[in-house]
């Protein structure tokens, strides 16, 4: 095991999606970490085993807060790798956004990945637009809930066994059930993401290295729909996991690792 002051040594900071915690890279983190390598996952604020409730959160900001306060309290002198997966694309986008210079590669897995051109719920409305009208078949028995008013509360969500299952359809029965155990209600954060203010920038978020992992199997967010967010970002760095459904940490997760270090090689500094 390397130390930190082995320029060999990566850190990879893993960032789960939406319904899930850090507790979903339990398979990934030791292979990384068997490479010689730093892995920290975290969970986002009322996720995983943080304290908070999605009822406290209103924003994409505060639901981030853990990884801010990690990236902030992150020596100057120190980058790390940084991985979203799913929803987890918005996280690492923002930390982007507030960090350029503490990330040296941002990794999109399977993940929502905004642009610098529109407001980050553009990805949302292309992704639920290009679904037409099979988009409430798509969602299944995942329950949404609203208080009404969006400016007091984000509207909820919170993935039903059958919709789990679909993400799941290629992972081992025994980390579904795992997973239905674990997962809280979560959230898209629309309202907070169309605001004009939650736009990336250019100068900040387009300049850190970005890498997209396509997972070809996926369920939840299509391979077509992964290969347009890769276009409509302009961006030339992507690999694909074949067999992949949507939980590659799961359902591949030497596949994954293996994966996560050639990124790490290849776009080492």
């Amino acid at each position: 095991m390397g130390d930190d002051n082995d320029s060999c040594t990566k850190h990879f900071v893993l960032v789960h999606g939406a319904c899930h915690g850090a507790w979903c890279w339990y398979k990934v983190k030791p292979l990384i970490e068997a490479a010689g390598h730093h892995v920290t996952p975290l969970d986002m604020a009322a996720s995983g085993i943080n304290l908070k409730k999605i009822d406290e959160i209103q924003t994409l900001k505060e639901y981030t807060e853990p990884l801010i306060q990690f990236l902030t309290a992150l020596p100057d002198d120190k980058k790390v790798i940084l991985v979203g997966h799913s929803l987890g694309g918005f996280n690492i986008a923002m930390a982007m956004e507030m960090f350029p210079l503490k990330i040296e590669t941002a990794v999109f897995l399977t993940a929502f990945m905004p642009d610098h051109v529109h407001t980050p719920s553009f990805i949302f409305d292309q992704f639920i637009a290009k679904k037409g009208d099979g988009v409430k078949d798509f969602w299944m028995d995942t329950e949404f809930k609203s208080s009404g008013d969006p400016n007091e509360t984000p509207t909820t969500m919170l993935f039903g066994p059958q919709f789990m299952a679909k993400l799941y359809h290629l992972s081992p029965l025994e980390d579904l059930e795992l997973g239905m155990t674990l997962k809280r209600p979560s959230s898209m954060f629309v309202h907070d993401t169309s605001k004009p203010e939650a736009k990336l920038s250019k100068e900040r978020y387009g300049t850190v290295k970005s890498v997209f992992v396509i997972c070809e199997e996926d369920q939840g967010i299509s391979q077509a729909f992964q290969q347009w967010m890769t276009e409509n970002n302009g961006l030339k760095e992507v690999k694909k996991l074949k067999g992949s459904d949507h939980m590659p940490m799961l359902c591949m997760p030497k596949q994954l690792s293996i994966c996560l270090l050639e990124i790490a090689h290849t776009f080492q500094e």
